[in-house]
Formats: C-alpha cells, structure tokens, sequence
C-alpha cells in the first residue's frame, strides 16, 4: 500500500468511526476536496508572492500582499459544488 493509500484508508476508518458519511453534501469525500483545494491554492500563492502569509520582508519591492479570503464554489464532477476559501 502506497503512502497516499494508508492516509486515504486511515481517513476512511477516522470518518465512518466518527460517524460522517462518507459521500454527500458533508461527506468525507467534499471535505477532502476543499482541504486539498484550499492548501494547493495557499502553497502556490505562497510560492507567487515568496512569502509565507503575514511573513513578508518590509523591505521587500513587491506591493503583493495577503489581504484575507473570500469563498468560490468549484463544481467537482466526484464531490458536486465544493465551497473553498481562496485570497483574492
């Protein structure tokens, strides 16, 4: 089993332990969604920008900042319309 399938199999075990389904509009499978959009999202603004956020060098030239999020709906043919927070 590769490491990606023992934290998938591990996550499966965690949800159906704690009673979430496992599709579905709160299932595990949206949740997982979001979690992976959302971090993909951070890692590469955070590579665009150079700067982790709340962590950018004064004196840096750049006027990119971090100002916040707001929430988008991408439309997942596996988990429907997922609600993601993105930084604009």
């Amino acid at each position: 089993m590769s490491p990606e399938q023992a934290a998938a199999a591990a996550m499966v075990a965690q949800a159906r332990e704690q009673g979430l389904e496992l599709t579905g509009p709160e299932g595990l499978l949206k949740l997982f969604t979001k979690n992976v959009l959302e971090t993909a999202l951070n890692e590469e603004m955070t590579e665009h920008l150079g700067h982790e956020p709340n962590r950018a060098d004064v004196a840096r030239e750049s006027t990119n900042i971090r100002n916040g999020t707001r929430t988008k709906t991408v439309i997942s043919a596996a988990a429907g319309e997922v609600e993601i927070a993105v930084s604009p």
